[in-house]
């Protein structure tokens, strides 16, 4: 048996830190959540319940809690589909060279280098000089998507590197037309990426802060509502937002995760 130096133990302690670092913080909202009804917003605790997600149902006094969650919850499905429907479209047409394909790429991932608060900024702006309405569902959209797409064309284009372009020269034999290949070839095999598209996408947008803040208009999404409610709510309802939020976000990324298994494995057999 092969004793364990001292690079192992240091690895150990510095994996340790991160994880207590990067969990911690949740963690302790989502104890503090469970506070008594007479209880504050730090330790130590005065009594435990679920008083403040019962009260998380009632009328609030300040906020719009369900109203903004209701809001990011269509505008993350709006990103992820067009997320989605995009990258696919990106992904397809730089499998072959056209010309100003490479200006493209890097305008594209541009968007990613520059501070979110500029883009944010710059759209808000930009919808104000042409006198459009600034809005959640169109320059939030658009804000958001500068964020969402980057992500999803770099997926796409990792996937068509490596796809084997036999499938469609098998299919094409067969008497396939290119629409024919497509939806029930090239789109079957890469379910599961496109699945890992939808996540980034949806879960990008969910819980954008930045992006928004200038371009959500009168309405606003759930962080930018969570994000007032620190600066005039005294209670733990606040943490038990914060909890809620937290686990939906978790169940969203499991759901999404079992569709790409049982997506991979539907392609494992087909191709067998």
């Amino acid at each position: 048996m092969n004793k364990r130096g001292l690079s192992f133990y240091l690895l150990a302690i510095f994996f340790t830190a991160f994880v207590a670092f990067l969990y911690g913080p949740t963690l302790t909202i989502a104890i503090l959540s469970f506070q008594g009804p007479q209880g504050g917003l730090t330790f130590p605790m005065n009594g435990t319940s679920v008083h403040w997600f019962h009260n998380l149902f009632e009328q609030q006094a300040v906020g719009d809690i369900w109203g903004s969650f209701r809001r990011s919850m269509s505008l993350g499905l709006i990103v992820m589909v067009v997320t989605v429907v995009v990258s696919v479209m990106g992904g397809l047409a730089f499998r072959h060279r056209f010309k100003g394909s490479s200006v493209v790429f890097y305008i594209v991932i541009t968007s990613l280098i520059i501070p979110s608060i500029l883009i944010s900024l710059g759209v808000g702006i930009l919808f104000n000089l042409l006198d459009w309405d600034v809005h959640w569902s169109t320059s939030g959209l658009g804000s958001q998507l500068t964020w969402t797409l980057p992500f999803g064309l770099l997926i796409m284009f990792a996937v068509f590197n490596r796809f084997d372009a036999a499938y469609e020269e098998a299919a094409r034999d067969l008497g396939a037309t290119n629409w024919q290949t497509l939806r029930h070839v090239v789109l079957p095999i890469i379910a599961p990426s496109l699945i890992g598209v939808a996540l980034f996408g949806f879960t990008l947008s969910y819980d954008e802060f930045a992006r928004t803040l200038l371009t959500a208009g009168s309405y606003n999404t759930l962080p930018l509502e969570i994000y007032g409610m620190t600066t005039s709510v005294t209670t733990p309802v606040l943490y038990a937002l914060g909890t809620l939020t937290t686990c939906f976000s978790f169940v969203m990324i499991a759901l999404f995760l079992l569709l790409a298994k049982l997506s991979q494995r539907k392609v494992s057999k087909s191709t067998q």
